[in-house]
């Protein structure tokens, strides 16, 4: 929830941002910028510490540097060491959503894709709660909302006891030390030349996917209230329809949760990226584009989280796998918006859910693709 909130403050802030520090509102919006790619940074560099320091520590630093990039963020005197503070909390926000991520991916076993649909339906909830909270304090206080937030950071250092360093029943990686001539990781990379070649194209397709739907995700919060405006409906109604669609997100993890303990997680999230494509072209059509919308914001939800454990299954002794993934999730969310609003430029805000719908039919194709990747042969 925190991390969720965090996320969501800087652009309530905005206004209050260029008013105090005479910014123009792309400047504004770099504070966002700063904070993801911290999070993209953070992602691999604790993935690169993991060996070394295990998750308590990497949970504990990342708790810290969000904790003390907040709170500078809060008292920054100027915007060049606000940018700077952003980045730092950024920094423990990756680390953060790699973390627990990986954590829940590999210590729930069958439970994993439905304990990670309730984590990220909770991401969600800190997502909605986070503009109110600016909202109630008013953007002028900013600073106070983002000092309170940097002290609930500090409690969570008391609840690391109960996490393992390692998950039990996997290889524990190794700093220093070379991969054993009979493990799974060097009979896979150095023998199986063709193995490694299939694992390979498993991570891409991987990443392409969690690529292109995050990046339809942010495309969809960012310009979904632009082109309802466009197609006739009110800024009201287009105010309050992209509010469902992240509210949409938020109750569609939580209703995926029992389903994940029933279906695999190729099956869920197969129907997601249909059901995404299907609601994005219906969005093409101006009266039913508010629900429409809504839709996809439902059937986009359990895709990040249930593929993770998907992953964890199909690569588990490609450790790294997990915080490439995620950090392409993130790249994807930056890249989302100069990418569209270029293709948009020709094309025009009217094709937006038709360009959307396109980028989802390649996240239905590599799903599909994935299916048979990653389904297990039979013996013979």
């Amino acid at each position: 929830m925190l991390i969720g909130a965090l996320q969501a403050f800087y652009g309530p802030a905005i206004p209050a941002l260029r008013e105090e520090f005479g910014l123009s509102p792309s400047v504004a919006g770099l504070g966002l910028s700063a904070h993801f790619v911290g999070g993209v940074a953070g992602v691999l560099l604790f993935d690169r510490l993991y060996g070394r320091t295990g998750n308590r520590r990497i949970l504990a630093a990342s708790y810290l540097l969000m904790a003390v990039g907040s709170a500078g963020f809060a008292v920054a005197p100027n915007w060049p060491l606000a940018l700077a503070a952003a980045l730092v909390a950024g920094f423990g926000f990756g680390g953060i959503d790699y973390g627990l991520n990986q954590l829940f991916a590999a210590g729930f076993g069958h439970r994993s894709a439905a304990m990670l649909n309730v984590l990220n339906a909770h991401f969600g909830i800190g997502a909605i709660l986070g503009p109110v909270l600016i909202g109630v304090a008013g953007a002028e206080h900013y600073p106070v909302v983002f000092g309170v937030f940097a002290l609930a950071n500090l409690p969570l250092l008391l609840c690391l006891r109960g996490v393992r360093d390692h998950p039990p029943g996997l290889p524990r990686p190794s700093g220093s030390s070379e991969p054993s001539p009979s493990s799974p990781h060097t009979v896979a990379t150095k023998v199986s030349t063709p193995a490694a070649r299939a694992l390979r194209s498993v991570l891409a397709v991987f990443v392409t996917l969690y690529v292109l739907h995050v990046g339809i995700e942010a495309g969809v919060g960012g310009w979904e209230p632009t082109h309802l405006e466009t197609v006739g409906h009110g800024a009201g109604v287009a105010a309050t329809a992209t509010s469902v669609y992240w509210l949409m997100m938020t109750v569609g993890r939580f209703l995926v949760a029992p389903i994940a303990l029933r279906f695999s997680a190729q099956a869920i999230v197969t129907v997601s990226c249909t059901g995404m494509t299907v609601c994005l072209l219906l969005a093409a059509v101006p009266a039913l584009a508010p629900f429409a919308y809504a839709g996809v914001g439902l059937f986009i939800a359990p895709i990040f989280p249930t593929g993770l454990p998907w992953l964890q299954r199909a690569a588990p002794h490609a450790r790294r796998a997990g915080a490439v993934v995620i950090a392409a999730s993130m790249t994807g969310g930056v890249a989302a918006g100069p990418a569209l609003g270029k293709v948009i430029e020709w094309s025009g805000v009217r094709a937006v859910p038709l360009l959307l719908a396109a980028a989802s039919a390649v996240c239905l194709a590599a799903t599909l693709w994935l299916t048979r990747a990653t389904h297990p042969k039979p013996a013979r």
